[in-house]
């Protein structure tokens, strides 16, 4: 029973602290704001309209009563009058019906009444002495033929000779049937029953409302690190089907940031493999038997390699995770491009003239940038250095290299050109040339390699320095665009955003 109170206890505090119970609420609290005013001006309007009729009704009253006057043989002289007033009251009762008629002398006496109230009764109402103008309203004492006690009054003076002789009393029933009264009851009851209606059908929307939420909610303790293919696939276009296609895009750009974050760890890993295998290899082999001094030069020369290629490798990935946790503070300053270009080319010359790769320069006019120079330098090398690379295979090896300034939308950007004639990149392959890692000609991978062979050259790709390209220029504002055809040659081209002079 105490496990059914507490089930009991914890489901009624989920449903009062859900979105679904706070909406239907404040659904309701609103709507019942809104029948209570409507019900309010209902209740104004029809209460103004049963004045209006009572006062016609008294009004036609007193008109009633003063042609009985005008038709009257005799004069209304107190007391005499009384008697008089009294017959033609009687005979017209029917006009009468639920009024109070009374006549009162100069002093506000009641001398005769006729209707629902008796002499007595009238005198006790404490109405003003005689002669006010205007209506009032008064209650009074509890009549069985009338439903509400509210009657109107009107106190008219009756004049004779120029001078007022008596006073007549004349009231009407305000409300007589009780209108009122059952107005208030009919919409009470009428917005009670809308407000459970409108209870029930909130709570019911709600939950259609809603229940695309909860999908969503269950769909994502149904997601973990190592499943992220669920999805809502919710149909339609309105707001809460943008909601769940917002959540497919941000599930597919999870998926595929985990995907490449498994594929970043399991290239790494295998790229440091490779050259610790062939550390491995190369020092068992030397100290499984004696060997010459050329051998072992040899063997040397091959461990020092590879473990150029893993700092390289290990710097090169420290530098990429530094770049994309923000930890890589550029320092922005104005550069001469020109002159940017010119120590890269310089620095990579002897590379070039060792693969037989002719670097042709074309015209470097003066461009000047604002960008951090240690970054730019390692972007353009890496470019550059890749160019001579994937060239050196072909007759005639060259790389060309420009730079230069243009404007596109109004906004100056200068550009700098890194062309080679070797290989090309199959259009299949564009799109991932900036992955880490990715390299397109898998013969010339490292992983390829038998392990017995020498080291290959200081310039053998890690497959992180497009990766490392591609950021350096975002970072800086710009954009790097690929224009490259399979055996024709890679064109590199790099945008900058261009500094305007005196600026």
């Amino acid at each position: 029973m105490s496990s059914r109170i507490s089930q009991f206890k914890q489901t009624l505090t989920q449903v009062i602290h859900s979105i679904r119970f706070r909406l239907v609420l404040w659904f309701v609290l609103i709507l019942a704001i809104v029948l209570i005013a409507f019900s309010g001006f209902v209740y104004w309007r029809q209460a103004q309209d049963i004045r209006s009729i009572a006062i016609t009704r008294l009004n036609l009253a007193v008109e009633h009563l003063e042609g009985v006057q005008a038709e009257s043989e005799h004069a209304f002289e107190p007391p005499g009058s009384s008697a008089i007033l009294s017959q033609n009251i009687t005979t017209n009762s029917d006009v009468l019906a639920h009024q109070v008629v009374a006549l009162q002398d100069a002093n506000g006496k009641v001398l005769d009444s006729n209707g629902v109230l008796t002499s007595e009764q009238i005198q006790q109402l404490n109405l003003p002495a005689g002669g006010w103008s205007g209506v009032r309203q008064v209650s009074v004492p509890k009549i069985t033929q009338v439903e509400n006690n509210r009657y109107l009054f009107i106190n008219p003076a009756i004049q004779q000779n120029g001078r007022i002789i008596g006073y007549l009393l004349v009231g009407v029933p305000l409300d007589a049937n009780n209108q009122l009264g059952k107005l208030v009851i009919s919409l009470i009851l009428g917005n009670l029953l809308t407000l459970a209606i409108a209870l029930m059908g909130g709570f019911w929307l709600a939950d259609r409302a809603m229940r695309p939420v909860r999908t969503i909610s269950q769909t994502a303790r149904q997601i973990s690190e190592t499943d992220l293919r669920k999805r809502l696939h919710f149909p339609g276009r309105d707001e809460l089907s943008e909601l769940g296609n917002t959540f497919d895009a941000m599930l597919d750009r999870l998926q595929a940031a985990f995907e490449r974050q498994r594929q970043f760890t399991a290239d790494a890993s295998h790229e440091l493999r490779t050259p610790l295998t062939i550390i491995d290899l190369e020092a068992s082999r030397g100290l499984t038997a004696r060997r010459s001094v050329d051998e072992y030069e040899k063997i040397l020369h091959t461990i020092k390699t590879e473990n150029h290629f893993m700092i390289r490798l290990v710097t090169n990935l420290l530098a990429l995770a530094r770049m994309e946790a923000g930890q890589l503070s550029l320092k922005f300053e104005p550069l001469d491009l020109s002159e940017l270009v010119s120590e890269v080319i310089e620095r990579l010359a002897p590379l070039a003239i060792a693969q037989g790769v002719k670097l042709n320069i074309d015209e470097l006019p003066r461009v000047i940038v604002l960008g951090d120079r240690p970054t730019l330098s390692q972007m353009f090398s890496n470019l550059v250095e890749n160019a001579i690379k994937y060239s050196a295979s072909v007759d005639s090896p060259r790389v060309t290299i420009s730079t230069g300034e243009g404007v596109e939308k109004d906004h100056s950007f200068a550009w700098i050109k890194i062309a080679d004639n070797g290989i090309g990149i199959a259009p299949e392959h564009q799109e991932h040339i900036f992955d880490r890692f990715y390299q397109v000609d898998k013969a010339r991978a490292r992983m390829d390699k038998p392990v017995d062979e020498p080291g290959e050259p200081e310039s053998s790709g890690t497959g992180l320095g497009l990766a490392i390209a591609q950021w350096v220029v975002q970072a800086h504002h710009g954009e790097i665009r690929l224009h490259s055809e399979l055996g024709q040659g890679s064109t590199f081209e790099v945008c900058l955003p261009a500094k305007a002079p005196g600026a």
